[in-house]
């Protein structure tokens, strides 16, 4: 049975092929509004969210399926002390497909390994979030054309946010990737990542902890919140919450074709006054996600019927 944990369970030529199918949509919608009519998917929500939950029902609708499922932990049989594995088994029952969202690292892999029906990552703890890496990857498509020859920049939380991790693996196979980290000492990107994923690449990358000497050279920029909930001391998360803040002012020197991105939420990491800068693609990147997860739904179902 496939599922899509990890984003490096998908081959280039898949991802390739995702966007294609995703872009398609986007033209044709019409030609998918039935794709999935009577098949189920159910949303394994037990973590906040809103983006990412919405996104997966609003794709599955609009493929002409069902949902069903729920978006808290308290809300479901977790909460008298189910295991991931029972619970994965129990769904496999009642839907022809699963998108789990999880605290606990991995969660999502031992649904997978113990569900019938495919299993969908939509985020497990600081770890993995495979499903927004597709919907950035598709808003850098559609945006930059391609994939090859691009310098990012990604700003903020690179410690903990599973966003920059998983867009760092995925790119990592493109070629002429340059990386630019920029973020406070204690939120670098975690030694592995780079080890594993950089240097064993070969992809030159920086470190800074200043955006505006950095942001001349960027084709994207990423930016990404601290998050509150990732920290066991409130104390920390106060002192480096407003380390950066986009204003129209320190986009003064970017390229004129920079494209802004952040996978959302935002708290006050980029101001309201950036909306309207035609480089500004978060919103965007919104709307990519129920398209590319439309795209994966379809992938995921077909092959499931293989």
């Amino acid at each position: 049975m496939r599922s899509l944990i990890d984003i490096l369970d998908f081959t280039t030529a898949e991802l390739d092929e995702l966007i294609a199918t995703a872009n398609d949509i986007i033209e044709n919608p019409a030609k998918y509004s039935e794709k999935c009519k009577g098949k189920k998917l159910a949303t394994l929500f037990f973590e906040p969210s809103t983006r990412t939950r919405l996104s997966f029902e609003a794709a599955m609708l609009e493929l002409g399926g069902s949902v069903l499922g729920f978006s808290e932990a308290n809300s479901s049989s977790a909460a008298k002390g189910e295991s991931v594995a029972d619970t994965a088994k129990t769904i496999s029952c009642y839907a022809d497909i699963i998108a789990m969202r999880h605290p606990k690292e991995g969660a999502p892999l031992v649904a997978a390994q113990n569900a019938s029906i495919p299993v969908i990552n939509a985020g497990d703890g600081g770890h993995n979030h495979p499903t927004q890496t597709l919907a950035d990857l598709l808003t850098i498509n559609r945006e930059k054309g391609g994939f090859n020859n691009l310098t990012v920049g990604f700003c903020g939380d690179l410690k903990f946010g599973r966003t920059v991790h998983s867009l760092i693996t995925a790119l990592s196979r493109y070629e002429g990737i340059n990386v630019v980290l920029i973020s406070p000492d204690e939120l670098k990107l975690p030694s592995y990542v780079k080890k594993d994923i950089l240097e064993k690449n070969n992809i030159p990358y920086k470190q800074t902890t200043d955006l505006e000497s950095v942001i001349p050279e960027l084709d994207i920029l990423y930016m990404t919140r601290v998050q509150r909930e990732r920290f066991f001391n409130e104390e920390d998360y106060l002192r480096l919450k407003d380390s950066y803040v986009l204003e129209p002012k320190k986009l003064k020197n970017a390229k004129k074709d920079l494209c802004i991105m952040h996978p959302l939420p935002r708290v006050n990491e980029i101001s309201v006054a950036v909306d309207d800068d035609p480089r500004a693609c978060y919103f965007k990147q919104v709307l990519n996600g129920k398209f590319i997860r439309m795209a994966l739904i379809l992938k995921l179902l077909e092959e499931a019927k293989r």
